[in-house]
């Protein structure tokens, strides 16, 4: 397991003893782990971001107070979250990310993960490069839009 994914279930596994939200410090975490704070940085930057379902809030100096809110989840607010989170353009990777959070936070279904990845896939989305990704987000969002429950 790499440091990174040693940190990421670190943090969620804070989450467990409190549902509201987490602090922490940059610099301790940094230490608690022997690495050094960018590090901290990254994986935050990365993997708890409001696509993913997190709402992070940095203050500077100190040791680098962060305070990490899980959004509330229901499956219609976190698709909502996620479509309006969606820039006019997203490449294939994102949406890989997309699918494995909405598949870990079981808010798709293993065959709703499989026909979100084949519709957006490079193979079926057979236009120049530039207007590729323009495509993709569309799709991508109008499936999703589907997928909301009244």
């Amino acid at each position: 397991m790499r440091i990174s994914d040693m940190i990421e279930e670190f943090i969620k596994d804070m989450f467990s003893d409190q549902d509201e939200f987490i602090e922490i410090q940059r610099n301790d975490l940094a230490q608690h782990f022997n690495c050094v704070p960018s590090q901290i940085n990254y994986v935050i930057a990365t993997r708890f971001k409001p696509s993913q379902g997190y709402y992070v809030e940095s203050k500077r100096g100190g040791g680098g107070h962060i305070k990490i809110k899980k959004i509330n989840v229901t499956k219609s607010n976190y698709l909502m979250h996620a479509i309006s989170s969606i820039g006019e353009k997203i490449t294939s990777q994102e949406v890989d990310i997309f699918i494995s959070n909405f598949l870990s936070e079981q808010i798709i279904s293993e065959k709703e993960a499989k026909l979100l990845k084949v519709a957006t896939s490079d193979n079926v989305l057979i236009v120049p490069q530039n207007l590729r990704d323009l495509l993709r987000a569309n799709i991508f969002k109008n499936m999703l839009i589907n997928l909301v429950e009244d």
